[in-house]
């Protein structure tokens, strides 16, 4: 059990550890989502053919993921410009917006009810935010952008887990993100027009960084991922997750030194974050909890 944590929270630091990436690779964000998307499709193919895992799909299959590609690549691309027109704790802390959107946008596409408490725990997020946004009008057009990524990727969660579920994790994660390499190849050109660059040919330390996050923060994330739900519970795993937001902010702090350029209202806005954080983590674990004391009392029923 020790292990599974361990394997589970390394899987988590290297997430916090993408939004540090970001920052540091110079490429624009069109052309960071290009590569990574690119690179990281190459080391699932390579991951499913070492592990024999299912690589064929039919072509319908293929083309259901691709929507969930789609989304991938609006949510990635908004993400990393969010980083660049700010700072990492900037796009983290909006990207923490993530649980409010998915408790609207949620029972709406999926059709089932509304959840008083979660949009009311998620307001504590949004409140934070826009204190963040009034206070600190440098990061505006960050902020906006990190906003915009949290309600593409509440639309991506939603599908990952609806069409994700009908395929093997690893052969959906190698199609969406060869899906996504193949729509940002046909968006890229018309994408440099209007936001053009000097090269699209990153350099050395730049294609360094890159394979770090298609290779460490992509494939090996979640390959640690599946690795510990062999022995967590999915309920476990997705909770733990709620501490990705922390580790990114933490990293920033100590790489990139950005204490210093955050005023008073940051902090107070990312409290209220944090608070929402804890209480909708809290809430999940009761209703985990009593689910599992009905579905123990059942099963002592059918026993005797």
């Amino acid at each position: 059990m020790k292990y599974a944590f361990l394997v589970l929270h390394v899987s988590i630091l290297l997430a916090g550890f993408t939004g540090v990436l970001g920052r540091l690779i110079t490429v624009n964000e069109a052309l960071l989502v290009w590569y990574r998307v690119m690179m990281a499709s190459g080391f699932f193919l390579l991951y499913l053919l070492f592990s024999k895992g299912k690589i064929r799909l039919p072509i319908k299959d293929i083309l259901r993921i691709a929507w969930v590609g789609l989304l991938l690549s609006i949510h990635w691309v908004l993400f990393y410009a969010s980083i660049k027109y700010s700072n990492v704790s900037i796009g983290v802390v909006c990207f923490a917006s993530l649980g409010f959107f998915t408790a609207i946008i949620d029972p709406w596409w999926s059709h089932r009810k509304f959840s008083i408490r979660e949009i009311a725990f998620s307001l504590l997020t949004i409140l934070g935010i826009a204190l963040i946004f009034h206070f600190d009008t440098r990061y505006q057009v960050g902020i906006i952008l990190g906003i915009l990524s949290a309600i593409a990727c509440a639309f991506l969660t939603i599908e990952n887990r609806r069409v994700g579920s009908d395929y093997p994790l690893m052969t959906f994660l190698f199609y969406e993100m060869l899906a996504s390499f193949v729509i940002m190849s046909l968006v890229l050109p018309i994408y440099l027009k209007f936001f053009p660059v000097e090269t699209i040919v990153p350099s050395t330390l730049d294609l360094f960084y890159l394979f770090m996050l298609a290779s460490f923060c992509t494939v090996g994330m979640f390959s640690l991922q599946v690795e510990a739900l062999k022995r967590l519970s999915a309920f476990t795993v997705n909770l733990s997750y709620n501490l990705e937001p922390v580790y990114s902010i933490l990293l920033a702090m100590v790489i990139f030194h950005e204490a210093k350029d955050l005023n008073f209202a940051f902090y107070i806005g990312l409290a209220l974050i944090c608070a929402s954080v804890v209480l909708q983590s809290f809430a999940h674990w009761r209703t985990h909890k009593k689910l599992s004391a009905i579905k123990k009392a059942k099963v002592a029923a059918e026993l005797e």
